[in-house]
C-alpha cells in the first residue's frame, strides 16, 4: 500500500513543480534571518531581524538589518541573496544607516563611541572601505544611535539624524562632505540639535503598551528623512518595538534641520491587527518605477522581547502631499511592482494587492506527531492556523516526513502558501551552512491522491539553493491550462530545518473561494471620548465573514489607516491611536475567503471637530 501511494504521488507530481518567476511577496519578508547571539549567555536561541533599511543603489536593492553579520542584495525585491563583507571592520552593526549617492553606497552603525563611516562601490561583492576613521564622539548618552544619513540632491548638503530613547529626542546635524562626513562647522558637542520629541498626551498612538494601554514612558527611535515636492519628512518609530502598535510617524518642514511640524495624520505606518503586527522603525525608499515603499519591524517576542521580523509596505504621497503607508491586508500576498502605480487622479493605493484571501484561518489541521513537553499546555497543530505568531506546533521529532495536513472545508483556488517557523528550545547561536530550510507542499481534492505543487529540496534534475527561510513564502504555479490549482486539502511535508526541534507557528494558505464576497457590515458607529485620543467603535457582524477592516483618516477621502479584526473577536473596540484636536472619519469592510465587501458609508467621530 505504501508503494502504491508513493507511486501515485510520483505520477501526479510529474511536471507539477516546474519553477516559475515569482510575481508576489508576503510579509513578513522571506529572507534568511540570522540566529542572534545577543542572549548567548542566557542560553536563549532565536532567529531575528529588525530595524531594516532598503536602499535602491544603481537599480538594485540592498537590505541592512540589525546584527546580521552582513546584508542582502536583490534585483527584484523578492529574491534576496545574503552577502558577507570581505572584511568586517569591527563589531556587527546595530540599526545601521545606509545611503546611496551617485555610484557610492555609504554605511554607518549605531554607536555611543567613535566609529567610522564606510563606503562601497561594490556592495554586491561585499567590499567595504573607510570614508573616515572616526566620527567624533558626542556627549555621553547622545549617540548617534539608530542613525540615518541623508543627502539633499538639490543643495548637495549632507545630514545625519538619530535617536533611540524614552528620555532624549530625535537629533539632527549637518555633515561636512569636504571632511569625509564629519560634523560640520562647530565642535561636535555643538553641531547637533533636537528635531522632535514624543508627546503622548496629544498623540494617542505614541502611548506605550499593547493598544497604547501602558502608562510607561514611550520610546522614539529609527529616524529617517525623505524629501518630496520641496518638503522634508522626518520620520520616526514609536512607541516600542515589542507591541502590536509599533508604527512610524513624521514631522514635516521646509529645511533639513527644521523647524518641523507634527503631521496631524500620524501615524503614517500602522498595523496593529492581523498576523504580522507592528511596522515601526524602518525607512522609506523608491523602487525602479518611482514607487515609494516603507519598511518596518514586526514583533514575534516568544523567545525574547527582541525576537522580530521584517516587513515592507507600499507607500506614497497624495495630492495634498500627505504621506501614507498602505498596511491594508499588509500580511496577505501582494504583487511585485512592474510599473508606477500613480494614476492621473493620484495614487492607486491598492494596486499591488492580489486579492488572494486567507483560506486557512482556524481551519482544522492534523499533525503526523506532536511533542509533549512538561508544563506546556499545547504545542498542537491547531496553533498553526490561529494567526498568532506566538503560538505554535512542535513535532515529536525533527525528521523528514513529518506532516501538517490542512482541511479547507471545500475546494478552493489555491495561489500561495506561507510557512512560518519559530525557534523552540534551540541551541543555535550563529547561522552557518547547516542552517537551511527544506520542505514540500502537496494538495489533494480527496485526501487520497496527492500532487506535489512545491518542492524546496534537492532533486536529481534540479538543485534548489539551500537557505534558511523562517518566513517561507511560496507562490504556486497555475496548471498547464492556466487555471489556478484547485484543492480541498493542503499538506506540509517536512524535509529539513536546523536544530533539535521542528516548530511552526503559521501554516497560511492564500487563494479564493468559489462563492460571493460578503455583504457590507452595517451599523458602524464611532464616538470620540472626552479624552480625544480615544474613540469607541462598534459594528454589526456579517454572518460567515472571516474578519473586518476598520479604515479611518482625517478626511472622508483619506481613510489611510487600517485596523484588522477577526469575526470571532468582539464587534466593539476602543481605538486609542488618535491625535487631539483632529477630526476623524471611519468606514468598515468585511472579508472572507471569496473576497472583500464594498466599503460602508463613511461616518464621523461625533466630536464636531470637523465642522466649521
Amino acid at each position: 500500500m505504501q508503494f502504491l501511494t508513493l507511486f501515485l504521488l510520483t505520477i501526479c507530481s510529474v511536471g507539477a513543480i516546474a519553477q516559475a518567476q515569482q510575481r508576489t511577496y508576503c510579509n513578513p519578508m522571506d529572507i534568511s534571518y540570522r540566529y542572534n547571539f545577543e542572549q548567548l549567555n542566557e542560553k536563549i536561541s532565536y532567529r531575528s531581524g529588525a530595524d531594516p533599511v532598503i536602499i535602491n543603489h544603481k537599480g538594485e536593492y540592498y537590505l541592512f538589518v540589525t546584527i546580521q553579520g552582513g546584508w542582502w542584495h536583490s534585483k527584484d525585491m523578492v529574491n534576496w541573496k545574503y552577502i558577507v563583507p570581505d572584511k568586517w571592520p569591527m563589531e556587527d552593526m546595530c540599526a545601521p544607516a545606509a545611503l546611496s549617492v551617485r555610484d557610492t553606497l555609504y554605511l554607518f552603525q549605531s554607536t555611543f563611541e567613535q566609529r567610522p563611516i564606510f563606503y562601497s562601490t561594490e556592495p554586491d561583492k561585499g567590499k567595504l572601505k573607510f570614508l573616515n576613521r572616526w566620527l567624533p564622539r558626542l556627549p555621553k548618552d547622545i549617540g548617534p544611535w539608530d542613525p540615518a544619513l541623508f543627502h539633499d540632491d538639490d543643495t548637495d548638503k549632507w545630514y545625519m539624524y538619530w535617536g533611540s530613547s524614552n528620555v532624549y529626542p530625535i537629533f539632527g546635524a549637518e555633515l561636512d562632505k569636504g571632511r569625509n562626513l564629519t560634523y560640520a562647522g562647530q565642535k561636535p558637542a555643538e553641531a547637533y540639535k533636537a528635531m522632535l520629541w514624543l508627546d503622548p498626551y496629544k498623540h494617542g498612538w505614541e502611548r506605550f503598551g499593547p493598544n497604547h494601554s501602558d502608562p510607561f514612558k514611550p520610546f522614539t527611535e529609527g529616524a529617517w528623512m525623505t524629501k518630496y515636492n520641496g518638503n522634508y519628512y522626518l520620520q520616526y518609530g514609536a512607541p516600542g518595538t515589542e507591541y502590536n502598535v509599533y508604527g512610524n510617524g513624521t514631522y514635516v518642514g521646509k529645511d533639513p534641520l527644521g523647524p518641523f511640524e507634527y503631521a496631524p495624520y500620524n501615524p503614517i505606518a500602522y498595523k496593529p491587527g492581523g498576523f504580522a503586527t507592528g511596522c515601526g522603525h524602518g525607512n522609506t525608499f523608491q523602487d525602479n518605477f518611482g514607487n515609494y515603499w516603507n519598511t518596518g519591524t514586526t514583533w514575534i517576542g516568544h523567545n525574547w522581547g527582541m525576537e522580530r521580523r521584517i516587513v515592507m509596505n507600499p507607500a506614497g504621497f497624495d495630492k495634498d502631499n500627505q504621506m501614507f503607508v498602505n498596511t491594508r491586508f499588509g500580511d496577505f500576498p501582494h504583487y511585485l511592482p512592474t510599473k508606477s502605480w500613480t494614476t492621473p487622479s493620484g495614487q492607486n493605493r491598492d494596486a499591488l494587492f492580489t486579492g488572494w484571501m486567507l483560506l486557512s484561518y482556524r481551519k482544522p489541521v492534523v499533525a503526523s506527531s506532536t511533542f509533549r513537553a512538561s508544563g506546556v499546555d499545547s504545542l498542537s497543530a491547531d496553533k498553526t492556523t490561529d494567526e498568532n505568531p506566538r503560538t505554535f506546533w512542535v513535532a515529536k521529532q525533527n525528521k523528514p516526513g513529518e506532516t501538517l495536513t490542512l482541511d479547507l472545508g471545500a475546494e478552493r483556488e489555491i495561489r500561495a502558501v506561507q510557512i512560518d517557523y519559530i525557534d523552540y528550545k534551540q541551541t543555535i547561536y550563529d547561522s552557518d551552512s547547516t542552517v537551511y530550510t527544506q520542505f514540500k507542499i502537496l494538495t489533494s481534492t480527496d485526501r487520497k491522491k496527492w500532487e506535489i505543487v512545491s518542492d524546496l529540496t534537492e532533486t536529481s534534475d534540479r538543485k534548489e539553493p539551500k537557505r534558511d527561510r523562517a518566513c517561507a513564502y511560496v507562490e504556486l504555479n497555475s496548471r498547464k491550462d492556466g487555471k489556478p490549482i484547485r484543492a480541498r486539502y493542503v499538506r506540509y511535508e517536512h524535509v529539513y530545518v536546523a536544530g533539535s526541534h521542528l516548530a511552526i507557528n503559521a501554516f497560511r494558505v492564500f487563494g479564493n473561494g468559489l462563492g460571493n464576497v460578503p455583504v457590507t457590515p452595517a451599523m458602524l458607529t464611532a464616538k470620540r471620548q472626552k479624552d480625544q485620543r480615544n474613540a469607541d467603535l462598534s459594528w454589526s457582524k456579517v454572518p460567515g465573514a472571516v474578519g473586518y477592516n476598520i479604515r479611518w483618516g482625517i478626511a472622508p477621502d483619506k481613510l489611510y489607516q487600517t485596523y484588522q479584526f477577526w469575526n470571532d473577536e468582539p464587534n466593539t473596540f476602543e481605538l486609542r491611536a488618535l491625535n487631539v484636536g483632529v477630526p476623524y472619519y471611519f468606514a468598515i469592510e468585511a472579508f472572507d475567503e471569496n473576497g472583500v465587501s464594498a466599503l460602508s458609508k463613511v461616518v464621523n467621530d461625533g466630536s464636531g471637530l470637523g465642522k466649521p
